[in-house]
């Protein structure tokens, strides 16, 4: 196999900015994201042959058990027939301290009050259900190593959403009906009634994910006051996204809005060709996608590939799908569906997709929320700092008497 040089590299960037040239202004800003992202690995194709970069490659994947969790898997049907896939993982037999701490003195946990009592004061309660959401791009086991850490402790569910994962394509989304924020909150309602419909829950949201949870409080308050204990919102944001400038200077990020729902369309229309495309230019997309995903320098290669294979395995008409739905979120309203509930609000301080200060904005509205903003943090920080979120999602579950005091 013959060595590729940096030119070769370069003209790469080239070829996956040609595209963008009729659009203008915007295509000299997505170009020069690609010849960034193209010089980041141009030292390593100076003397790495294409050959020994997929060795690599395949050796990352078999280096770390990342995404090798499995549960007892199930099936929800949304409201338009779409079967969303989820997996439970129960609390084992002898280490049950997520149902003891339910189940403690007269049925509620230590310094419960009328809310607590209403979710565990039942005679013989179902457990407490921690529920994963995910997002744009990812699955389920995007929440790899809090899922490990939790496994027996407390009872959890994780889902993908639709057209993700092992999750169907949304029907409707087939029928040409666009997606939005408020299906999968619907979504969302769909798993709970299937894998929790009974019971307290936490529920936890990462990005796309959180958006989903604001959606379901927006249109099922009832079920927040009566059976959420506790939230945690990761990486996320209640609107404004359209303002977001993912680093770019102003007027390329401008021209980019324009045009972009536009040509990931094009792009969605042309599935196989640029799927090939995207295997074919592997390492300069790895660049981009280790700029938008992780703020630190020193992320673990292993956990660097895992987030390359979830975000590919999300195919372009699927990217192209959801996009829009994400200018038009605006779930600022929903927010006060959460006052009075043990609230974690946790982002990268160097996240570029949605900035810490959306994070700030939530807590604005919930002022009683734990904050964290974590240094060196980017979008996907429960895979770059997992123990950081680790920790603070164990302490949550502490507070509400899910978990014992001291676990970690």
């Amino acid at each position: 196999m013959s060595e590729t040089s940096a030119e070769d590299v370069m003209a790469t960037a080239a070829v996956a900015a040609a595209g963008w040239r009729r659009a203008g202004v915007a295509g000299a800003a997505i170009g020069v994201i690609a010849a960034g992202a193209a010089a980041g690995v141009a030292v390593e194709r100076l003397t790495v042959g294409r050959g020994m970069r997929k060795k690599a490659r395949l050796a990352l994947d078999a280096s770390g058990p990342y995404g090798s969790l499995r549960g007892q898997p199930g099936r929800a049907v949304a409201d338009d027939g779409t079967e969303l896939y989820y997996e439970v993982d129960e609390i084992e037999p002898d280490g049950g301290t997520g149902r003891a701490g339910a189940r403690s003195g007269s049925g509620s946990p230590a310094g419960s009050g009328p809310r607590r009592r209403r979710l565990f004061g039942s005679k013989d309660p179902a457990p407490l259900t921690v529920v994963f959401s995910h997002g744009y791009c990812l699955g389920q086991d995007s929440w790899h190593f809090q899922r490990a850490a939790l496994r027996g402790l407390v009872r959890t569910v994780h889902w993908d959403q639709r057209s993700h994962g092992r999750s169907q394509r949304g029907r409707a989304q087939a029928e040409g009906v666009p997606v939005g924020i408020d299906q999968l909150g619907r979504d969302l309602k769909a798993v709970l009634d299937a894998a929790a419909p009974e019971g307290p829950l936490v529920l936890v949201g990462h990005s796309m994910g959180g958006m989903t949870m604001m959606a379901l409080a927006d249109r099922y308050p009832e079920l927040v006051r009566d059976r959420v204990a506790a939230v945690a919102f990761v990486g996320t944001s209640s609107g404004k996204l359209g303002e977001v400038n993912f680093g770019l200077p102003v007027a390329g990020v401008n021209a980019v809005r324009r045009v972009l729902p536009g040509v990931l369309r094009a792009l969605g229309s042309q599935t196989e060709l640029v799927e090939r495309g995207r295997r074919a230019t592997a390492d300069l997309f790895a660049g981009l996608i280790k700029r938008y995903s992780f703020g630190s320098r020193d992320v673990d290669p292993a956990v660097a590939r895992f987030a390359e294979r979830l975000i590919e395995s999300t195919p372009i008409d699927v990217v192209a799908e959801f996009y829009p739905a994400f200018t038009e979120h605006d779930k600022s309203g929903a927010l006060p569906a959460f006052l009075g509930l043990p609230v974690l609000i946790l982002a990268g301080d160097k996240d570029l997709v949605t900035p810490s200060s959306h994070s700030e904005a939530i807590a604005d509205q919930l002022p009683d929320a734990e904050l964290v903003i974590v240094p060196d943090g980017g979008h996907l920080v429960m895979l770059e700092h997992p123990e950081t979120v680790t920790d603070r999602l164990a302490d949550l579950l502490v507070r509400i008497g899910a978990v014992p005091a001291g676990t970690r």
